[in-house]
């Protein structure tokens, strides 16, 4: 595993660790039982002095990756956000556009096409009306190509709409754990919009849906595509250095209540099952030492991840037919957006005297 030389974005050897996971395994690589131990990498945010885009300094693993069930809430994250920008009229039924995605689901891809806008799919049907990116970015090892690669692909009138999780976010909810390899970038709000002028682009319409504790929509357009009395849209500032350190000091506190919590009820008898093999477990359970001596096991929806493990941790993935099955006293919820859907689709659980405990009622989340 090598280090990055230079930020992603502004090509600056200046910066400083702003926070440090150690060794992680790939968060998304769920080995078969008897598989060889999962390898480890370094999982560390570096914050560019030059242009303030934090990011992992490190190359990350590139590992074979079972599929996840969409959860209900991008489902409605992707519906509420389609109708946010035909309201604004951002997109045109009759016009074009094309989707920059993601490996872990959210498509507006259905949705734009229900709404009547030609969807094209790759580089050969020329430029668009409409670009959308849905957390599709923090993917790219090399930011500017990346998203001049998005701006370029536009007609000169067109909206570039960018979805991803903004900094901000992370920092007021203590979300260090959704730092994971693979996601190569995390801008705040204002570094984006930094970004997109950089590329020509001037923010025209923004919103935060509160996916994920806040996802960030910024709708772009070329700076010739304005008209002349267009006013600025109003955007968060920038996280300041000293709220990462917060957020660094958290993962101790983080880790300790969530290892205590599950050592309480191991010597009380409580049995608790985890739901939710998502890459935001990975790095909690490794850096708390949580092993099946704790956490048995952790359900999943997904038939790809069931009969795996936990990478790092090696607790089984089970199905939520087996969770049922046996009668934990307390199922740890992983990702908080799953708890309607899971509440409702296994009523079962509180029927026999169980109760579901969102992970981030156990850890120290805010830090602003």
């Amino acid at each position: 595993m090598t280090s990055m030389a230079s930020c992603r974005w502004c090509g600056s050897p200046h910066g400083e660790a702003v926070l440090d996971l150690g060794l992680q395994p790939a968060c998304d690589d769920f080995p078969l039982p008897d598989d060889p131990p999962a390898p480890v990498h370094p999982l560390r945010l570096w914050a560019c002095d030059g242009c303030g885009l934090v990011q992992l300094p490190d190359r990350s693993p590139v590992p074979q990756e079972p599929r996840a069930v969409e959860p209900a809430a991008l489902t409605a994250h992707a519906r509420d956000s389609v109708g946010w920008a035909l309201e604004r009229g951002l997109l045109v039924p009759g016009t074009s556009a094309r989707e920059f995605g993601s490996p872990h689901g959210g498509s507006w891809v259905h949705l734009l096409d229900t709404a009547g806008l030609d969807v094209r799919d790759d580089d050969r049907a020329g430029p668009v009306d409409a670009v959308i990116d849905v957390f599709g970015l923090m993917h790219e090892e090399d930011q500017r190509a990346g998203l001049r690669r998005r701006a370029d692909a536009l007609t000169p009138h067109g909206v570039l709409v960018l979805v991803f999780p903004p900094l901000e976010t992370v920092v007021e909810h203590g979300q260090w754990n959704a730092v994971r390899h693979g996601h190569h970038a995390y801008p705040s709000t204002a570094v984006a919009a930094r970004q997109l002028a950089e590329c020509g682009l001037t923010v025209v319409a923004s919103v935060l849906h509160p996916l994920y504790g806040g996802t960030r929509l910024l709708a772009a357009r070329r700076d010739g595509a304005l008209p002349p009395d267009a006013a600025p849209v109003s955007l968060p500032d920038d996280v300041p250095r000293a709220a990462l350190t917060v957020l660094a000091e958290s993962v101790s506190a983080g880790v300790t209540a969530l290892r205590t919590h599950l050592q309480q009820a191991a010597a009380a008898g409580r049995r608790v099952i985890g739901y939710g093999a998502a890459s935001r477990a990975v790095p909690l359970l490794v850096a708390a030492g949580i092993g099946p001596d704790l956490l048995p096991a952790v359900a999943d929806a997904s038939p790809a991840k069931q009969g795996r493990v936990i990478p790092g941790v090696g607790m089984p993935v089970i199905g939520p037919a087996e969770l049922v099955a046996t009668r934990p006293d307390e199922v740890l919820l992983f990702l908080p957006d799953l708890l309607d859907e899971v509440r409702s689709g296994l009523p079962e659980v509180e029927r026999s005297g169980a109760r579901w405990l969102s992970v981030e009622a156990l850890l120290p989340a805010r830090t602003g």
